[in-house]
């Protein structure tokens, strides 16, 4: 190999020589493919069918509903064989959103809310279960690099699949986009099927009694000083985050652009989270997990003012550097969650994790859309800028944990710690 070569090697994610890794990343590009292409098709959907903004507004709303279920689901992943239940949740999403082609008009609204709402639990059952693979892959020292390479290809995917999914939608209609994303969950089942991890149940601590079981996910969340901190403060900035997508399509109108329009703005925010995937590794690793979540949380905020000027070009320039942000306040925060939790709690801690972003996201998105009758978009969303910035000064209180070295223990084929 020539001198050349080797430093290209050496651009590769360090989480890339972990085995099963290189699986587990292609079957996230197959899921996030479909995800990304239906989730936003249902908004733009329900929008055309129905000519409301706030019958929009409450997809997002569905989505964020299923936090409530976290620890239920949360638990269920610290219970069972991770890979199994990744493998069996892809499967059962395939007729779940093969039922949308049901839908034929504003009649059919409540099935869409309602596989929106299913569908946004199954994603609660990914998220928990692969946050127990990732921690039994990968070394402590190769967690940001991990999650770096994955936020990385989920955003990037933004450049391409809003593209296709708005092409097949405008081409073809909605059932197009439908069938898409079915097939996508099915390729992502087999390919997780073949995974080298996760193939036994996490080993149970003692019980301390269901509801002491139930939430201990959340003590965990809170017990370390920088694992807190960076809860709270992404907490507080993505209860921020709600408000912003309800304000997406009375923005677009104020622009006087179609609400399909959203199809050019999300790429634009993905060719942002590719660069913000790119640098969140090093930077979570030479700042440390709070400093790299306060940028990020300043980028996201920074990024949202532009939506207030009624130009469709500056609030592209917005969507970039939000895409910039969104992903090192995300690797960050899941690296150090992961490096502080012990892998018999790594899906209840996951789950609340998600809560804790989710949950307040999804209660400032019911209450934004219930403003947008009586309040002008722009002030909501300078109280969403407002709040990210709380956000983002809040994070920088988190004390520094140092990185456990590369010399870390390295796990077994069935997926538990050696």
């Amino acid at each position: 190999m020539t001198a050349a070569a080797g430093r290209r090697g050496m651009r590769l994610p360090v989480a890339w020589s972990a085995p099963g890794f290189p699986r587990l990343t292609g079957a996230w590009v197959a899921t996030n493919l479909g995800d990304s292409a239906l989730y936003l098709m249902i908004a733009v959907w329900v929008k055309e069918l129905t000519g409301s903004d706030v019958a929009a507004g409450f997809v997002f709303v569905a989505l964020g509903l299923p936090a409530i279920l976290a620890p239920f689901i949360g638990m269920m992943a610290d219970r069972v064989p991770r890979r199994r239940l990744l493998v069996l949740n892809n499967i059962a999403l395939v007729p779940i959103v093969l039922s949308l082609l049901l839908v034929s008009g504003p009649a059919q609204l409540w099935l869409v809310y309602a596989v929106v709402f299913v569908y946004s639990a199954a994603g609660y059952v990914t998220a928990s279960a692969q946050s127990g693979i990732i921690r039994a892959m990968l070394r402590d020292d190769q967690l940001a690099s991990g999650n770096g390479a994955l936020s990385t290809i989920d955003n990037g995917l933004r450049l391409v699949s809003p593209l296709i999914g708005t092409a097949l939608y405008v081409w073809m209609g909605a059932p197009a986009v439908i069938v898409m994303t079915a097939a996508c969950f099915g390729v992502a089942a087999l390919i997780l099927a073949g995974l080298p991890v996760g193939g036994a149940a996490p080993e149970r601590a003692p019980s301390r009694g269901y509801f002491r079981e139930l939430v201990a996910g959340f003590e965990q969340l809170f017990a370390p000083q920088s694992l807190r901190v960076v809860s709270i403060a992404a907490a507080i900035a993505f209860s921020a985050a709600g408000l912003l997508n309800i304000i997406v399509f009375p923005a677009l109108d104020a622009m006087h652009v179609d609400a399909a329009a959203i199809g050019i703005l999300v790429p634009v925010q993905g060719a942002g989270a590719v660069v913000g995937g790119v640098m969140s590794a090093t930077l979570v690793t030479r700042w440390g997990e709070g400093r790299a979540a306060a940028l990020g949380l300043l980028l996201l905020a920074v990024g949202s003012v532009p939506f207030a000027f009624g130009s469709v070009v500056i609030a592209g320039a917005g969507m970039f550097v939000l895409g910039v942000g969104i992903p090192i306040t995300i690797v960050a925060f899941s690296t150090l969650r992961q490096r502080l939790t012990p892998d018999a709690l790594q899906g209840r801690t996951g789950a609340a994790a998600n809560v804790v972003v989710n949950l307040p996201q999804t209660l400032a998105s019911i209450l934004g859309a219930g403003l947008l009758a009586v309040v002008d978009f722009r002030v909501l969303l300078w109280v969403a800028v407002a709040v990210v910035l709380l956000g983002a000064v809040t994070a920088l209180l988190a004390r520094r944990t140092p990185v456990a070295a590369a010399t870390a223990s390295l796990t077994d084929a069935d997926g538990a710690l050696s």
